[in-house]
């Protein structure tokens, strides 16, 4: 499914919110807080991620100058079970809350429901925020760390962050113009530590399905964007655009290699998480649409769609990439 918007809605205001990792990485410079305490000044992982939706929210709307009490409807997701992150941030702010779960690709999932929501006028405005946080889902997805388990090179870093934007009605960039939903592609892949090859795939499918339904072309962008492939699934996304005889490298981009230095952080094939993309997006690429420093950028989040029961019995990894065109103008 691709859908066109005649009248495109805006993204108001954005926020994104980090861990000390994230401030010391390619990007610190660019969030609007970084903490140097990973529990959030809470007791446990989980609480810290909630206070970690809670502060990005609360930043997004300060930056517009807005009340919770101004939002129609929160679409918020994160990567643990039952998004609880996501529900215990927001229990007492006292509007409609939608749970969202797309695993990695859950930020352009929240960003399509809320454009089709305001363009169409269902709601005035929407606060779309997504986390997640390195410790909560490694204890949830593989191990907590105090067990000292020996990490793949294929590996990725589960980000500690999140992004929060709120979209509207409106004349004022950035804009979303579009979307191509993604629909699931399972390529066999049954290495839960090598997401990047698993979700390729799906990021191929997503885009491909774009341009042709679209008819726009990878000219027509400055930045193909995708979150989170790390760099053995970049390299694969290469490969899968090569058989066509389409050389995208030059204009692609991936947020969980964005997010970090490699050369100093110990991050094996990149960042990963859909806090990673989120506040990739919020603190890096949103403003430079808003500013008009980027003119279109096509952003392909992907999410490994996998559980840790599923892949104990030998299940292969799932994959979905949903698509958004970003754009500096109406």
């Amino acid at each position: 499914m691709t859908h066109i918007f005649q009248t495109p809605p805006c993204v108001t205001s954005f926020a994104a919110v980090g861990g000390s990792s994230e401030g010391e990485g390619n990007l610190g410079n660019y969030f609007d807080f970084i903490s140097d305490d990973e529990y959030f000044g809470k007791t446990t992982y989980e609480q810290a991620e909630s206070e970690l939706q809670r502060q990005t929210a609360a930043l997004a709307l300060q930056k517009a100058g807005l009340n919770m009490s101004d939002i129609d409807l929160i679409l918020g997701g994160d990567l643990l079970n039952q998004c609880v992150a996501t529900s215990f941030a927001h229990r007492e702010s006292q509007v409609s809350i939608m749970g969202l779960y797309s695993a990695c690709s859950t930020f352009t999932e929240s960003l399509i429901l809320s454009a089709a929501l305001t363009s169409s006028g269902l709601a005035k405005r929407v606060l779309g925020i997504t986390s997640s946080h390195f410790y909560s889902a490694e204890r949830q997805y593989r191990m907590p760390i105090e067990y000292g388990g020996q990490r793949a090179p294929t590996t990725q870093r589960t980000a500690t962050a999140s992004g929060a934007f709120i979209t509207e009605q409106g004349e004022k960039a950035p804009y979303i113009k579009g979307f191509t939903v993604g629909r699931i592609v399972d390529m066999g892949v049954t290495d839960a530590a090598n997401m990047g090859a698993a979700m390729a795939p799906a990021a191929y499918d997503t885009i491909t399905r774009f341009f042709s339904d679209t008819g726009l072309h990878l000219n027509d962008f400055d930045k193909i964007v995708t979150g989170d492939l790390g760099e053995i699934g970049s390299q694969l996304l290469y490969k899968l655009f090569a058989r066509d005889g389409v050389d995208i490298s030059a204009k692609h981009l991936d947020c969980g290699k964005l997010l970090y230095d490699p050369q100093r952080q110990d991050v094996h094939s990149g960042g990963s998480g859909c806090g990673c993309v989120a506040s990739v997006s919020c603190a890096y690429l949103l403003p430079k649409l808003q500013s008009g420093e980027s003119k279109n950028i096509l952003l392909a989040a992907t999410g490994a769609l996998m559980s840790p029961t599923m892949t104990q019995q030998g299940e292969s990894i799932p994959a979905i990439s949903h698509a958004v065109w970003l754009s500096h103008s109406s």
